[in-house]
């Protein structure tokens, strides 16, 4: 994987945890900035963690689908990518003014990080150092979750979509550009 494609893979997953965190930062009215780091960091974590559990995943798999792991990626990108500009174009999102607790946010972060899990296990299948791959989803999506922390209360629901429905959009990209790449389109 190319950095351009590492950068863009790991914005695109942190796509869900900024459009999560805008709705935490208008809970919270006025996000200072070491509620904003620490939604950021709970987000960040846990949205490392999940590719590196998918692709151990796609691994144990692996020899099964070994012939058609290039659509295997593609697939499972397309479709979670097709999934997050779905909820980008027809979120209903709620703001409301509850109280945050840990485990919620923890909840909320496990949530927004499944499709992280999902690709993780389609990167099993192309050679990319997952370690660095899930680490550049971490750091990227603790910084749009603190970034979305702080907007949070300013740009309320608009910019979520947009943020999920750009994301998605990106991901159907790169599975466009594995299968690309494997069959041969380019070369």
């Amino acid at each position: 994987m190319t950095p351009v494609a590492l950068v863009l893979l790991a914005f695109s997953m942190s796509a869900d945890a900024f459009a999560a965190s805008i709705s935490k930062g208008a809970e919270l009215r006025r996000p200072r900035f070491r509620h904003a780091v620490g939604i950021g960091l709970v987000f960040g974590v846990v949205e490392a963690i999940t590719p590196l559990l998918g692709w151990a995943a796609g691994v144990a798999s692996q020899r099964f689908v070994q012939a058609w792991d290039h659509w295997v990626a593609f697939a499972l990108l397309t479709a979670i990518g097709a999934h997050m500009v779905y909820a980008g174009l027809n979120k209903e999102e709620k703001i409301g003014h509850r109280r945050q607790t840990l485990w919620l946010l923890i909840l909320t972060a496990t949530a927004t990080s499944l499709d992280a899990m999902a690709v993780g296990a389609s990167l099993a299948f192309i050679d990319v150092d997952i370690v660095t791959t899930s680490l550049a989803i971490g750091l990227a999506t603790t910084l749009m979750a603190s970034i979305g922390t702080v907007l949070g209360h300013r740009l309320g629901r608009f910019v979520g979509h947009w943020a999920e429905l750009i994301g998605g959009v990106v991901l159907i990209g790169i599975g466009c550009a594995v299968l690309a790449e494997h069959t041969g389109v380019f070369s």
